[in-house]
């Protein structure tokens, strides 16, 4: 009996953090960060607000989770279409497409690369991004590369990874993804000449 109440709490609890992080999602998309109160959120999440502070400490806190589920969301579309391939640069390629299909989930451009580095600060962003899917990015340019520096490693995934997030943010807007798809295809490719030995 213990064990059935112990698996409805976990239950429980975990329908209570989705359904926070979703109606907060949605808001944030909506309104953006600063427009969007901790009120509307546990109204359309349907708890209370002491629901919302036993889950997280703050605003923050929830756009911190939401903007981390974005990522993950993001870093396994990206798996999935590299995983399997085997050589590096096509494994670049397709991920650079996943990359750009994956962003335009409506408000994930703005989760990401907007509001994410405005209310957590670039460095937050940062730091997930390489915990996720920027760590895939420069496995495959130390793979496709291979005798490179580490820190002109690191600095190299940075630049590409700029690279992405305007194309992205471009795309997001309206744009037309193939010539941005044409454009990463070439910096990837003039990345790997520069960078074989």
């Amino acid at each position: 009996m213990q064990q059935i109440k112990h698996r409805t709490n976990e239950a429980r609890t975990a329908a209570t953090r989705a359904a926070l992080i979703g109606a907060a999602r949605t808001l944030f998309v909506e309104k953006g960060y600063g427009e969007t109160g901790t009120p509307e959120i546990v109204a359309a999440a349907n708890v209370t607000r002491g629901a919302l502070y036993h889950h997280f400490a703050d605003k923050a806190d929830l756009f911190r989770a939401v903007v981390t589920a974005e990522a993950a969301a993001l870093a396994e579309a990206i798996d999935r279409a590299t995983i399997p391939v085997a050589a590096p640069r096509t494994a670049l390629i397709e991920g650079t497409g996943a990359y750009f299909a994956a962003m335009t989930v409506p408000g994930r451009a703005r989760l990401l690369l907007l509001d994410g580095p405005a209310v957590l600060g670039p460095q937050t962003m940062a730091e997930l991004d390489r915990s996720l899917g920027g760590a895939t990015l420069r496995q495959g340019l130390a793979e496709a590369m291979r005798r490179v520096d580490p820190v002109e490693l690191d600095a190299l995934a940075d630049c590409l990874s700029a690279a992405f997030d305007r194309a992205a943010l471009a795309i997001a807007g309206g744009a037309d993804p193939a010539p941005y798809c044409a454009a990463i295809t070439r910096l990837i490719d003039a990345t790997l000449r520069t960078g074989r030995p």
